[in-house]
């Protein structure tokens, strides 16, 4: 009896000793619950209000603007004159008596752009090179004009490529021409500047048969010179048939004066035109026109925007009319 109630004693003792033991792993683990969700408590944050973004980052990187024209580096845009017109340089000259009716910085040299190609025309069908020949648009062309219609390896006859350069101042066109010419291009060149001496153009200078380089100038004086030698030229009267300008007016009229009556009542008879553009240049045109049944060479170069310079033709087509008869011209182109 005693020995089972010793037993009893010492199972109690071990199962209590054990007890005492486990409590503080007991607590110690309840401790760091405790501690872990506080902390997971105190960690979490809560969550922030959606914004949406109402402004725009846009680079800090200056534009690069376009540089000016020649004639604005030498002070000639802008300047007023009788018939407030957006070009720089103007010129109107009766063909047939060679009369100076108006004019505005007429003697200054300026780039001129594609109306360059009308020099390249002449001295193409000065040539007398067959016309039906087929020319072929190759690397040389491709590498230097890099932005064309005609693709590399494209055959079209020297006549489609001489309407190509007037209609369309298509450059790779003018240059294939060029370069077909007997001696190549630079022979060419010198063809067009043997020509400009034999016009009087005293104050031109040719240097590629596109216009794109800004080394190609002449003043108002020249070109209406020029303009005049063209249009004996049948083909080129042919291949510079005039959709721009009646084009423009008519899709715009609103931006013309009187423009309806320039393509409706045909009082302006245009015969020959051609425009020009680069940064060097500005917008340029040349053209000859009947007004008044009087054959005009009219030459604008430098003008400010786009459409000015056939802004500037309708204008001067208007002053014209209004010109009271027996007006005596300024002088007489020599």
């Amino acid at each position: 009896m005693r020995l089972n109630r010793f037993w009893l004693f010492a199972v109690t003792l071990v199962f209590a000793c054990g007890a005492l033991n486990i409590a503080p792993a007991i607590a110690a683990s309840k401790d760091k619950d405790k501690q872990t969700k506080a902390t997971k408590v105190v960690v979490k944050s809560p969550k922030k209000p959606k914004t949406v973004r109402v402004t725009v980052t846009r680079s800090a990187a200056p534009a690069v603007a376009a540089p000016p024209s020649l004639a604005t580096a030498l002070g000639l845009r802008g300047q007023h004159d009788d018939l407030s017109l957006k070009s720089s340089v103007a010129m109107v000259v009766n063909q047939d008596t060679k009369e100076v009716y108006f004019e505005k910085n007429p003697t200054v040299s300026l780039p001129i752009a594609s109306i360059t190609k009308l020099m390249t025309a002449m001295v193409v069908l000065d040539s007398k090179l067959p016309l039906n020949e087929t020319i072929v648009i190759n690397e040389e062309d491709v590498h230097i004009y890099k932005h064309s219609r005609l693709a590399g390896g494209t055959a079209l006859s020297r006549e489609d490529a001489l309407h190509l350069a007037l209609m369309s101042s298509e450059n790779r066109a003018a240059y294939t021409l060029g370069r077909n010419y007997p001696g190549g291009v630079p022979a060419f060149v010198d063809a067009m500047n043997r020509k400009a001496k034999e016009l009087n153009m005293d104050h031109s200078h040719f240097a590629d048969p596109t216009g794109l380089l800004s080394e190609n100038v002449a003043s108002a004086e020249d070109l209406t010179r020029m303009l005049n030698a063209a249009y004996q030229y049948k083909l080129i009267r042919e291949f510079s048939t005039w959709p721009d300008l009646t084009m423009v007016i008519a899709k715009r009229p609103q931006k013309f004066l009187n423009t309806n009556r320039l393509v409706r009542s045909g009082d302006m008879d245009i015969g020959l035109q051609k425009t020009g553009f680069i940064n060097a240049a500005g917008k340029c045109l040349v053209m000859q026109a009947r007004v008044n049944n009087t054959p005009l060479l009219l030459v604008f170069l430098d003008s400010v925007g786009t459409q000015s310079r056939f802004a500037d033709a309708v204008r001067v087509r208007d002053w014209y009319e209004r010109m009271p008869a027996g007006a005596q011209p300024i002088r007489r182109l020599m």
